[in-house]
């Protein structure tokens, strides 16, 4: 079967990342390609491209997705890290080969190929990561199982710095990537992110980092560059909320079952006509421990 590049719906409310605006271009693309799997494809046009600018599958969005050779593979950044991607994997590869087979005859006697699935996902994110790890589909099975019959395994390969140097040095556009993102970080605790981002161009571009991409893209990637950084924000201010509404629920149910624990023991002690360990209690927490031991509570 010969793999065409596919045109799925788009969605144009869906904003590109830096990551994409970059990898959508096919020589970046094939230079990433080539040093994660150390091979040496030289022509960019051997890549066939399904994900579109701005395009969304089934209203869910993948980074970058495209075929070389036999192989399809499915690329993810994440400045968030979340364990469901490899579910959203599965959602976005049924997508494509869905597309991708729409002539075959499914039905059929003579077996239907596919390009073999690989995915990656690139972190760079503010919480620690291991430098490589493999996140899997059935580990979000409800009841963990020794034989999964359904299975999906993504590569998260950590680019923060001091994390998978020798793929950065192999791919320098991916270094570069990281250094830029570092640098709109770093300068946006020390200023407003507007000027965080234009320091970070200004400064890569000087410095040969991104340089092309940053020239070429300036406005819209300042533009792309705040909408990135504020949405990290605003995503990394919703859990911390989260957590802390969930600690203080549970200060509050904590209490709550301590308080019904203590008018258990204090019914029991009057049933049984024990007022004064009602009162020796009350006073002495150890006693009150023994008591709880004792009543089973």
């Amino acid at each position: 079967m010969s793999y065409s590049e596919n045109m799925l719906p788009v969605n144009s409310k869906y904003k590109s990342r830096i990551f994409e605006m970059i990898f959508h271009e096919k020589k970046e693309l094939l230079a990433l390609y080539n040093a994660i799997n150390g091979t040496d494809y030289k022509d960019p046009e051997l890549l066939k491209i399904n994900t579109l600018k701005n395009a969304v599958y089934m209203s869910m969005h993948n980074d970058v997705s495209f075929i070389i050779g036999w192989e399809l593979s499915m690329y993810e950044h994440q400045s968030t890290f979340s364990p469901n991607l490899p579910l959203r994997f599965l959602f976005y590869v049924t997508d494509v080969l869905s597309e991708i087979t729409k002539d075959a005859n499914l039905y059929g006697e003579k077996m239907v190929q596919i390009p073999a699935p690989r995915f990656i996902i690139f972190y760079n994110g503010i919480k620690n990561r291991p430098e490589r790890e493999v996140l899997k589909l059935s580990d979000m099975f409800e009841m963990s199982t020794d034989d999964p019959q359904l299975e999906l395994k993504a590569l998260l390969l950590n680019i923060n710095e001091g994390f998978n140097e020798d793929l950065k040095e192999a791919c320098k556009t991916l270094g570069d990537y990281t250094e830029y993102t570092g640098r709109v970080r770093k300068y946006a605790k020390e200023m407003s992110i507007e000027d965080a981002v234009e320091l970070a161009i200004t400064e890569c571009i000087a410095e040969g980092i991104l340089a092309e991409f940053l020239s070429r893209n300036r406005a819209e990637a300042k533009k792309v560059s705040i909408y990135e950084y504020d949405e990290e924000k605003h995503m990394r201010m919703e859990r911390e909320a989260s957590f802390e509404a969930g600690l203080q629920e549970g200060k509050v149910v904590g209490l709550q079952e301590g308080l019904d624990r203590v008018n258990k023991l204090i019914l029991k002690l009057s049933e049984a006509g024990r007022t004064e360990d009602i009162t020796k209690a009350a006073k002495d927490r150890e006693y009150q421990e023994e008591l709880f031991r004792e009543f089973g509570l």
